[in-house]
Parts: structure tokens; sequence; C-alpha cells
């Protein structure tokens, strides 16, 4: 069975998504990957098909090597730090998180 993987679902605030995109990509996967039992990550943006958007734009995909909840209570104590800044470019009313474990 595979390890756990952390899926971040997001949004950038509205008129600021280079921002928003420069920081996640340059700053803040490279932070949350420097947290114990996080083993790497992916990010994702939607592909628009049909007629229903979902509520998200954005999505990261982090491979967790470890106890999720271990390493999640790591990244919370992190979060809006010196360790894992925070860009306002980030829509922080939508963001959708969720640990997934293969079938």
């Amino acid at each position: 069975m595979s390890n756990p993987q952390f899926l971040v679902f997001s949004n950038p605030v509205e008129g600021r998504e280079d921002e928003y995109n420069e920081w996640y990509d340059k700053v803040h996967l490279r932070d949350v990957c420097n947290v114990p039992g996080v083993a790497g990550a992916k990010r994702y943006e939607l592909v628009p098909t049909g007629d229903e958007t979902p509520a998200h734009s954005y999505l990261a995909v982090y491979d967790l090597d470890g106890d999720p909840n271990a390493v999640l209570a790591e990244l919370m104590t992190r979060f809006g730090g010196p360790q894992m800044a925070m860009s306002e470019a980030l829509d922080m009313a939508t963001i959708g998180m969720s640990v997934w474990q293969q079938r």
C-alpha cells in the first residue's frame, strides 16, 4: 500500500494569480517539503471541461512519509511563521485540505 497524500485545494485572490503562482512554486512548495515527513510535492492547475466549474483552480499533492497526524501537526506549527510564510495572494477563505490513502 502506498503512503498517504495530503491534498490542498486552493485559489488565488482575484487579480493576483501571477503573484500566487510565483509564491506557491518558488517558496511554499519548498517550505512544505522541508517539514519532516513530507517526501515530495506536485501542483496541478484545473483544466476546464464542460459546463460545471469546480470550486478550486489549483491542487497541491504532498507525499507523506510517516504518521499523517504528526506531519500535519508540525506543518501547522510552522504555518504563518518564519519557516512557512504565507502570501496575501492566497485566498484563505477557499482552502480545502484532506489526507488520502490509496485503497
